[in-house]
């Protein structure tokens, strides 16, 4: 009697315990989901202003450091969260999430070159896959949301 008190016992322990894990899991990846949805909202955005800021910087000096800026804090970003430790559930869109966001790094520092070789033509920004990234990084987040639900 004892002795099936006490594998029962354990059982329950080991049922609780999974349970807890599951629930971690559950709240690591809703966690992760609403970080790459903040990210993509940024990017986003970035990818909505920095071509009128870019034309402008062409011809003001003020334009174009707020355009260099906004390319700095985007490369941040992009750093920030290719760093996030994604849950397995979501690792294969992390993955696809971080290559894209390599190829929005050399567009951004390509432009972020041309800038301080005094090289600033806003062609040169549209021709970038910067744009093309993004649009696939938002692409990803509706695949990731949907592990939300």
């Amino acid at each position: 009697m004892k002795r099936k008190l006490v594998v029962l016992s354990v059982l329950m322990i080991a049922l609780v315990l999974s349970g807890c894990s599951l629930l971690y899991d559950a709240k690591d990846t809703l966690t992760y989901v609403n970080n790459a949805k903040d990210y993509i909202d940024k990017a986003t955005v970035f990818a909505n202003e920095a071509p009128s800021i870019a034309q402008q910087a062409v011809r003001d000096k003020h334009a174009t450091a707020e355009l260099r800026s906004m390319l700095q804090e985007m490369k941040q970003e992009i750093n920030a969260f290719n760093k996030l430790q994604a849950p397995d559930i979501a690792a294969d869109l992390h993955q696809q999430i971080v290559d894209q966001n390599n190829k929005l790094l050399d567009g951004i520092d390509l432009y972020l070159k041309n800038i301080k070789n005094g090289l600033l033509d806003a062609a040169v920004l549209k021709n970038t896959q910067i744009f093309e990234s993004v649009q696939e990084i938002t692409n990803i987040l509706d695949q990731i949301k949907q592990l939300s639900k």
